[in-house]
């Protein structure tokens, strides 16, 4: 493949470029010399990964491989490849901060759920390394074994629930069989509502599975048991899972910051309709997440609109700021309008690498780059690569999703949104779903030429996720070809602002204490309703709280927000006290209360003094009724005493 050094020198200035033909076998010493060096060293080679690896040794600091072969020199535009190249090598000086793990234990107790003796014969595979129980739901006419080293019972799962290592299963039908069963198993009288734990459950009863996404469910395994090949690969499977297992802790969750709930009120419930798993449930004010069911989509973290939930696989602005480096080399390495390729690795690699061998190759203006999870994209991460530089942006999924990715399709829409109110034609923002790498080349090289922004944004990637996104619309704003101030969103958007009905509002400020950012406000020195655009997250809690019922959200990026003040919804002159002259109320309310119950309640008659109670402040109000030693039933007729149980027995048992 052709190296353009010049344009990786251009664009990497600060390094030391080197350019060799044979580095993993004639020309290894100079390797040898430049790995006993200290600093940072990228290998743009991860064929020989592990060569190098040796050869360095013990080094100070690490080094990074970048396959910038199958990603950009093999292909037919090879030859303009440089800028991708050198975009490929700057994200590799991107370092990701370590992420926490969860430990996951097994002590090997599994239980196999069939029908018939596919589920026994699994059993026999497995009871040599595991701790078998199986259990036969709705069991035919099955002949027992002369002997079995494992226990065979009869049940069907009513429900499940739990992780690796601490399944809890709840069984209906549950029975033992008789030890006298001869030709075919004979239960014991069924009894229901068992429940029964474990660490592995190995599913072969062809049902529908025992979990939402259970292809993302550690410990619980699923196959067809008229597939011999899938059973066996399964029962190879579960053989293992015995011991202390570690998986990332995918999401970092910040209860305090959380939307979700106050008072009992629904707020915000993002995360709970986009997990796929489960693993998110409701805790109160706020929701709580199982990282030992968690399985890593991210998209909870990529809606939650306050940053309770972040990702750690990198964390937003580590992914943003990889994306600013490559992008930012590209343009600086004489490259133009780059097409950003997500992709999961695991699956776009494998794509990358067939076209790059059989095919032409990606085009030299796609740069790819390789996520956790597809759906662990913000919508920061969009709207920050346009403003950095990109043209088009194409997320790369399988043909069939492992999971629903409904979060990644809202993300898209939002971002579709924006950058189609500010005058970027075309389709700019949308997934690839295909398994095929003729069908993934074929639909890049239909992008066509889209322009990008002329001066690509270079502001730094500091802050929280609603950080990040705030200083990407802002520098997509000052970039756009046509830049608006107000751009309407979808529903479901985490920025906007609120719309209350003024003549409904009662100013009883319910709002301002649900809500949790401080978008709405008040004043202590009068009765006035604020609202702050930038703080809005559009949970719903004013909404849900509101006694009245007049506020609703309004999903929109307003460019102006950030620089504008509080803006009064609605202010109304207080209510004073009549002894004291301290403001406690709002004077309509007070009235209208006052109004209400003059004459019409037998605690204030026409024309009594007591009224006068009503409006005062709270310590005047005690003050007063002290004095007057004011008793709210005078004047009320005399009450029958109250009823005993006595009264309510027949005449005969009171008597007794």
């Amino acid at each position: 493949m052709r190296l353009d050094v010049a344009a990786i020198k251009h664009a990497c200035g600060n390094s030391s470029i080197g350019c060799f033909r044979h580095l993993c076998g004639a020309e290894l010493d100079h390797f040898r010399e430049v790995a006993k060096t200290d600093g940072p060293l990228t290998v743009a080679c991860t064929y020989q990964q592990s060569l190098f690896a040796e050869e360095a040794g013990e080094r100070s600091a690490p080094i990074a491989f970048v396959n910038i072969r199958e990603t950009a020199g093999w292909s037919s535009e090879g030859a303009q490849a440089g800028p991708k190249m050198a975009a490929l090598l700057a994200a590799s000086l991107v370092q990701a901060p370590d992420y926490p793990l969860v430990t996951l234990a097994s002590d090997g107790v599994i239980l196999i759920y069939g029908r018939d003796e596919a589920a026994i014969e699994a059993g026999r595979l497995l009871s040599d390394h595991l701790d078998v129980t199986v259990m036969l739901t709705k069991p035919g006419e099955i002949t027992p074994p002369a002997a079995t080293p494992f226990p065979i019972v009869k049940g069907t799962i009513r429900s499940a629930s739990g992780h690796f290592g601490a399944f809890e299963l709840t069984i209906d039908d549950y029975a033992r069989p008789r030890p006298s069963s001869r030709d075919h198993y004979v239960f014991d009288n069924p009894r229901s509502g068992t429940t029964s734990r474990c660490d592995i459950v190995l599913d072969l009863s062809g049902d529908r599975p025992l979990f939402p996404a259970h292809d993302l469910r550690d410990g619980y395994l699923r196959a067809d048991p008229r597939d011999p090949s899938a059973l066996l690969r399964v029962v190879l499977n579960a053989r293992d899972l015995v011991g202390r297992f570690d998986k990332p802790k995918y999401i970092e969750f910040t209860p305090d910051l959380c939307a979700h709930s106050r008072s009992n009120l629904i707020g915000c419930h993002r995360c709970l309709d986009l997990c796929p798993t489960s693993a998110i449930t409701p805790a109160g004010n706020h929701v709580a997440i199982s990282a030992e069911i968690c399985a890593g989509c991210g998209q909870c973290a990529a809606a939650c609109p306050t940053g309770a939930a972040s990702y750690a696989l990198p964390p937003a602005d580590t992914q943003l700021q990889t994306i600013r480096a490559m992008l930012l080399a590209y343009h600086q390495a004489g490259g133009s309008n780059p097409v950003l390729l997500l992709h999961e690795g695991h699956h776009g690699t494998p794509l990358i690498d067939a076209l790059a061998r059989h095919g032409d190759g990606l085009p030299a203006q796609v740069i790819p780059l390789a996520v956790n999870e597809a759906t662990q994209i913000g919508l920061e991460a969009i709207i920050g690569a346009f403003a950095y530089g990109a043209s088009a942006f194409r997320i790369l999924l399988r043909a069939k999703p492992r999971h629903d990715v409904t979060g990644l399709i809202q993300t898209i829409g939002m971002a579709e949104t924006i950058l189609a109110g500010l005058g970027f034609e075309g389709r700019r923002v949308t997934t690839i779903e295909t398994d095929d790498p003729d069908a993934l080349l074929d639909q890049l090289k239909g992008i066509g030429q889209l322009a990008a922004v002329e001066t690509p944004a270079t502001f730094k990637t500091v802050g929280k996720r609603r950080d990040l996104l705030r200083f990407a619309l802002g520098e997509l704003h000052r970039l756009a070809p046509r830049p608006v101030d107000v751009i309407a969103l979808p529903q479901g958007a985490p920025i906007g602002a609120v719309s209350v009905d003024t003549e409904g509002c009662t100013l009883c400020l319910s709002c301002v204490s649900a809500c949790p950012t401080g978008a709405l406000r008040d004043d202590p020195e009068r009765p006035v309703l604020k609202f702050v655009e930038d703080a809005c997250v559009q949970c719903g809690l004013c909404q849900s709280t509101c006694p009245e019922k007049v506020i609703t959200l309004k999903p929109q990026v307003d460019f102006r927000a950030g620089r504008a003040p509080a803006i009064v919804i609605k202010e109304e002159e207080p209510a004073l006290c009549i002894r004291c002259g301290t403001p406690f109320g709002v004077k309509s309310t007070i009235d209208r209360i006052a109004a209400k119950l003059e004459d019409r309640h037998w605690m204030y008659p026409a024309g009594d003094k007591r009224l006068d109670v009503i409006r005062m402040c709270a310590d005047c109000r005690v003050t007063v009724m002290s004095e007057q030693q004011f008793d709210p039933f005078a004047g009320l007729p005399e009450r029958a005493p109250p009823r005993t149980a006595e009264d309510y027995l027949p005449r005969s048992e009171n008597k007794t």
